[in-house]
This record gives C-alpha cells, structure tokens and sequence, in this order.
C-alpha cells in the first residue's frame, strides 16, 4: 500500500494537523467530505427527486457493513450512535425482575447508564474492576457471572487506557454460561477486525465517527438473527414494517430483519458519507487496514517511552489496540493536550491520561512532530 499516496489523495487534514485523535472524531477523507457536499447540493437543487439514487447507496452502506463484521446483510441496521444501539438492545432484552447484566467498571459512560436505567425493572448491574496494570482479566469477569446474569456487555477496546478485552475468551464464557454478548465496538473497529460468525457475538454497536473515518450521525447495530424475534423492536415506525407507508390500509407485520429497529427516516446526509467511508475500507482491506493501525500505535508507544512517558496499561502484543495511554510526572495531561493544538498536534485527554490515536495516514513526520512535542514536557 503506498500510504503517502492515500495521504495525499484522501486526508487534507494532514496539510496542517499531525492529527492523533481518531479515538474522538475523525477527520474525514476527502470522499466522504465530498459525498456530503454531492448530497447537499443535490438536495439544494433538486429536493426529494434523486431519493432513489441516494435509498441504493445507503443499501451498499448496510453491505459493507456486513462484509466488515462477516454478518448478513438482514442482520445489520442504522443507528445514529452507538449509545442508541446499546439503548435499543438494553430496552428491548427480554427481562425478568432478579435479572442482571455484567461489565467493566472502566467502560465509557454509553456502556453502563442504558442498563443502569434498568434497575426499576428489577435489573442490576454490576461491574468489573480494572486491574492495576489496566487489564480486565477474563477469570474476573467470570467470577461476577452468577445464574441471574443474562447479558455480558463489554468494549473491545476500552476507550481510556486502549485495553484490547479478549473477544473469543468472552464469547466461550458466554455461551458457557448460557448468557447473551453484547459488544460495543465502536473503539475496536478498524484497529482490529472482528468476525461474528467466528467469534460469536449476539450484538454489537458502533457509530462510524471514530476508526471507521465516517461523520458522526452514522453507524451500525449488528443483532445475530436469532434474536431479532427474541427482542421486543423499541422505536417502531413506518420503517418497521414491511408494508408501504403508501400502502391503502394499516398491516402491522414488522419486518423479518434488523431493519425493524430502523422506525423512521434516516440521517440521509451522514449515511451518505458513511458508505464512501466504508468503500475506503474494504478498498485497502480491513486487515491492512488494522494492521496499519497498530504499527503506528507501537511507532507512538516507542517514542513516548524514549520521550520520558509512561505507557499505561499492558504491554502485550494481545491486549492492545489503536489507543495509547501515556502519563508522565509533573505534567497535567489536559493542558499539555491543549497547548498542543497550538502546534499543530491533535490528540486528546481521558481519565487523567494523555490519549493518542493513529490512524493509517499518520506518516513519519507526524510521528517526529509527536515525538518532539513529548519530550518538551515537563
């Protein structure tokens, strides 16, 4: 893959950014940035009469998706982020009062408060610690699964300390323990693969905003087709069913697929960019993709060591992603990150961490831009 060509080509943002922040928001590549002005000036000149044209790329959005995850096409809808997709699986589960549901006390906020909201339901949730070294071990998490648990909902990747949580191993406990596996994928996507047929997930959310390279206001939930009829659909609308809108009379048969969850009109404009999104994706390979990702995020790991930085978290190779955790004594995280933006380096602040994340444009520069940077600190 000649990279500095795609660089070139596809990401005007490094003409003046050394841009590590992909964990946030992603800038966009140029087609997908073009795709929204294609849409805009369509609309702004022809109103609703191209709606045809625009429904087929969205359908070849729903494809890649599919292909990306290795699902099926009737088992991928839209979503407008990924806290809605977490919402409408934690709403529509079938419960019962004494059920819980288990995860991470480290996950984003997303991941905790839809089934935190669960509790006048009579379902609790209870979370899992985060070792020192920033790990969640397996066995931990196995041992907070008790016969009341009936969902384990966890990040691939978690989105402070880049923490790679071990898919399969999750999946096996899961159906071990007779137990559903949700995973919000939203800070694994594109720094790794994930197969759902090999590694068996039931549902799986992730806006496209972030390592997908999309705008936000796009993304997808994955639900394994067993349990489309298994969930009760929340936000049902004329999107749900599988007669017309225009039809003469009203037949409530809700579609067969995911696309149930989908009860209205899309974000058109986002979805549009979010299939050029993708396109790039599947173009250079989601495996080229992610291992590209990684290389840089160990180019970042070295430099910030040789720097002064303490890399946080596990080391091996199993448990990290695109995300990079650093710290350093003396030196506040949030203001350094700031002070950055200032020369040009965009990255970002969590939990008390300074957070970097590469994406696959980040070129040899960019990473001596960082590099310096670091070892101005402090």
């Amino acid at each position: 893959m000649d990279w500095d060509a795609l660089r070139l080509r596809e990401f005007p943002v490094a003409e003046r950014w050394a841009y590590f922040d992909h964990a946030a928001v992603s800038p966009l590549p140029r087609r997908s940035a073009d795709a929204l002005r294609e849409w805009a000036d369509d609309v702004e000149r022809n109103g609703v009469v191209h709606w045809p044209n625009w429904g087929r790329k969205v359908e070849g959005a729903r494809a890649a998706c599919a292909h990306l995850i290795h699902a099926e096409v009737d088992e991928i809808a839209f979503i407008n982020n990924t806290t809605q997709g977490i919402g409408l699986i934690a709403e529509g589960f079938p419960w019962k009062e004494g059920d819980s549901v288990v995860t991470a006390e480290e996950e984003y906020p997303s991941n905790l408060y839809p089934w935190m909201n669960l509790a006048d339901r009579g379902v609790t949730l209870r979370t899992v610690p985060t070792r020192p070294d920033g790990r969640i071990w397996v066995d931990d998490i196995a041992r907070a699964i008790d016969r009341t648990t009936k969902v384990l909902t966890i990040s691939h990747v978690e989105f402070a300390s880049g923490f790679r949580n071990d898919l399969d191993a999750l999946s096996e406990l899961c159906r071990a323990r007779g137990i559903a596996f949700f995973v919000d994928a939203i800070q694994g996507l594109g720094p790794l693969t994930i197969d759902v047929r090999r590694t068996p997930i039931d549902f799986l959310a992730a806006d496209g905003h972030k390592w997908l390279l999309g705008p936000e206001g796009a993304g997808l939930l994955y639900i394994r087709r067993d349990w489309i009829d298994r969930l009760r659909p929340i936000g049902v609308g004329w999107k749900s069913v599988v007669s017309s809108y225009n039809a003469p009379g009203i037949d409530f048969t809700l579609k067969p697929d995911a696309s149930r969850w989908e009860g209205g009109t899309f974000g058109m404009a986002p979805l549009q960019a979010f299939a050029r999104s993708l396109e790039l994706f599947l173009e250079i390979g989601p495996e080229v993709v992610s291992r590209r990702i990684l290389d840089r995020a160990e180019a970042v790991r070295e430099i910030a060591r040789k720097a002064g930085w303490t890399v946080y978290g596990s080391d091996r190779p199993e448990d990290v992603a695109g995300i990079v955790a650093l710290e350093k004594p003396g030196v506040d995280p949030n203001d350094f990150a700031f002070a950055l933006r200032e020369r040009g380096i965009a990255l970002a602040c969590r939990r008390g961490r300074l957070r970097v994340s590469p994406h696959i444009y980040n070129d040899e520069a960019d990473l001596a831009r960082l590099a310096e940077a670091l070892g101005s600190a402090g």
